[in-house]
């Protein structure tokens, strides 16, 4: 049960993959996170993502690639894991398949949450997020009891910059430049699965247990 999440920026992939994580007793794994658990741990390849990230720079994907596998191959992960972030690009998805290939091991399933940019401007443009505690909602999906007011903490709710429109329009255009090209790649290798994103969140949900079951 090893699984890469594919799909847009808001196409919802990552509450897919936690969900998938909590039905078959498998770690969630994101990028972001394994950084953070690094760097806090002060790992020497935590130390080595700081010192770019410090300098506001990409880590570069062979120390990605090495943060990654080194994630995959603890004990909580022999029965699987699901992959949210990560591999963004060819090269990193390359130097994942070589790092498994010398462990022995193969993914099982790409899954590619499918929705179109228009959706996806729509959705994450209804995003609002509170400034005092953080919490999110959205105008249309998940609507606070009072306009504009946070239900927790009754400060005030605001779009995020990178939910403006003009914004998830660049992102949309860098993912289909970068890491549309990873689709194919899935596919070539036969473990491409695709699902309708457009879909309820746990309609999605079983349309994947249905490709996992099969």
């Amino acid at each position: 049960m090893k699984i890469v999440m594919l799909g847009a920026p808001g196409a919802g992939k990552g509450t897919q993959a936690k969900k998938i994580a909590a039905k078959f007793g498998i770690p969630h794994i994101s990028t972001g996170d394994i950084f953070r658990a690094n760097i806090k741990n002060e790992t020497e390849l935590g130390k080595k993502a700081k010192a770019y990230m410090d300098q506001g720079l990409l880590v570069p994907d062979e120390l990605t690639v090495s943060l990654v596998t080194d994630r995959v191959v603890q004990k909580d992960c022999k029965t699987g894991y699901v992959l949210d972030g990560f591999p963004r690009n060819i090269p990193q998805a390359e130097a994942l398949t070589a790092a498994l290939d010398e462990m022995g091991e193969a993914l099982g399933f790409a899954i590619n949450v499918e929705v179109p940019d228009g959706n996806i401007v729509h959705r994450m443009s209804g995003r609002r997020a509170c400034v005092g505690c953080g919490a999110t909602y959205h105008l249309e999906y998940a609507p606070t009891k009072e306009e504009g007011i946070c239900d927790s903490c009754g400060k005030e709710l605001i779009l995020r910059e990178d939910d403006k429109p003009e914004t998830v329009e660049k992102r949309l255009r860098v993912y289909h430049e970068q890491t549309q090209p990873l689709i194919d790649y899935y596919r070539e290798k036969g473990i491409l699965y695709s699902v309708d994103g457009t879909k309820d969140i746990q309609d999605v949900f079983q349309d994947i247990l249905k490709l996992l079951e099969a």
